[in-house]
């Protein structure tokens, strides 16, 4: 119960405006992916609505916003080109029903596998994302579109030097829209993105016919969206654990995900995960606990249902400076040093996670390839292998895996005994799979031939019992 308190009502008037200044956020970002995936903006923005209040009470990372994703949007394109809305719904539910089961599987432990170098990439790729995605409202647009976009930058830094108690992104929401208005100025407003219907989601059905075609046509779909969606949920939670100094149930936060995409599905919505950029401008708003997920929500349909007529007239390019500034407190600055003093590889696996996302605009693709890139690098580094020998002695000095046995082989195969009987130390070396074993086997076979014996001496517990398997004497 108390942490219940402290996750609700410990931080509420913080929580209420930050959720406010996402829920203003939100509006583009899920017409602008309704328009990107080929449905009505209504599908984003019932979305957004209904994926932020069930994460608000199943998440498991408090604060984090999860709505309608341009990550999302992209592998559902197709999807909605060939078959219909129908079947996007009922493939965010079947993602749902995927995600629960990630979550009670414990997916979440494979994020420890996630080197730094990834994550680093990961932010500045998603930054960069965020950044390309306001250009737009920047390209053929009026002189004064800039000047609304400089002015929306400008107060955003300026506010919080003599009001602290409000967000910043807010206060600059509420005092350049009226100006707009009441100046006429030609503008593009998020009325100009698609039609805003003043209505809530209704429950229904997707109209599919229940049998094992359809199950084949939405299952790759379910799939590749609970993987991209649980990847970027999961990675946006750990980057608000730094930011907050708190820690998140991640196995939660995959069932409650989960959970959000099920009833999404049958309230008309397209499926979601976690925002980056929109959880970020909620904790540096002040946005602490559940509540501002929740106010970012209700408030989102506060704002169709009552001010729909308001909404549809701010002006993009303040809501671009909003998220301009969010790209630039995002992105890890840091890492320009990080390139000059970390380990090359490391720099490379960066740099690569960067360019892979940047050049896809899927997040899955560019993490699962800075992660392989990683593990190659790894993978290369320990396969070194140093053999020293003293007369018939031989100490190996390293790790000895598939990796490296074909070096092993090789260098034993070089040298000269002038004893029938050789001796093999591996205390500073480990066996770690069967590789390993036939390694050892191929030497002693390849010393036969030449009439020497083999003694292994130094062997470990663990690769006393894999040889043992093979039934190799020591």
């Amino acid at each position: 119960m108390q942490t219940y308190q402290q996750q609700w009502f410990h931080n509420i008037r913080k929580d209420v405006l930050a959720g406010m200044v996402v829920a203003l956020a939100l509006i583009p970002e899920a017409i602008a992916f309704s328009i990107l995936a080929g449905v009505d903006p209504m599908v984003g923005l019932y979305a957004s609505f209904t994926i932020a209040i069930i994460c608000a009470f199943f998440g498991g990372r408090p604060a984090m916003i999860s709505a309608a994703t341009g990550a999302m949007a992209l592998v559902i394109v197709s999807l909605v080109k060939d078959h219909g809305l129908q079947y996007l719904l009922a493939a965010t539910i079947l993602t749902g029903i995927i995600q629960i089961v990630f979550g009670y599987l414990k997916i979440a432990r494979l994020m420890r596998f996630i080197p730094n170098a990834v994550m680093i990439g990961f932010v500045n790729s998603l930054a960069i994302l965020v950044f390309m995605a306001q250009l737009p409202h920047f390209i053929n647009v009026t002189w004064i579109s800039y000047v609304f976009a400089a002015a929306t930058i400008a107060l955003i830094y300026i506010i919080p030097k003599f009001i602290k108690g409000i967000p910043a992104p807010l206060i600059t929401v509420l005092l350049l829209t009226p100006i707009a208005m009441y100046m006429s100025i030609n503008m593009t407003t998020v009325g100009d993105l698609g039609t805003i219907t003043q209505s809530l989601p209704t429950f229904l059905l997707p109209d599919v016919p229940l049998n094992f075609e359809t199950l084949r046509i939405i299952l790759p779909y379910a799939l590749a969206l609970a993987v991209v969606g649980l990847m970027e949920s999961l990675l946006t939670a750990q980057i608000l654990d730094d930011l907050t100094d708190t820690p998140s149930n991640k196995n939660k936060e995959a069932r409650g995900q989960g959970l959000a995409n099920i009833v999404n599905g049958f309230f008309g919505g397209m499926a979601g995960c976690a925002m980056i950029g929109q959880s970020v401008i909620n904790v540096r708003s002040g946005g602490r606990g559940r509540l501002s997920t929740f106010v970012s929500g209700a408030f989102l349909m506060f704002l169709i249902l009552v001010l729909g007529d308001y909404v549809v007239s701010i002006p993009m390019p303040v809501l671009a400076g909003i998220m301009v500034t969010v790209c630039i407190a995002q992105f890890d600055w840091s890492s320009f040093r990080y390139v000059r003093t970390a380990p090359r590889a490391d720099v490379i696996v960066m740099l690569a996670t960067v360019a892979l996302v940047v050049w896809t605009h899927n997040l899955a693709i560019g993490v699962v390839g800075g992660v392989f890139i990683s593990a190659m690098f790894f993978a290369a580094k320990i396969s070194t292998i140093h053999i020293e020998q003293n007369g018939n002695t031989l100490y190996v000095h390293g790790q000895l895996f598939f990796a490296s046995t074909d070096r092993f082989i090789r260098a034993i195969d070089q040298m000269t005994f002038n004893d029938a009987h050789v001796t093999i130390d591996l205390s500073n070396s480990h066996l770690w799979d069967d590789s390993a074993v036939a390694a050892i086997v191929r030497v002693q076979e390849n010393l036969a031939k030449a009439n020497s014996t083999v003694t292994l001496t130094g062997v470990n517990d663990s690769g006393k019992a894999l040889l043992a398997k093979y039934n190799i004497s020591i």
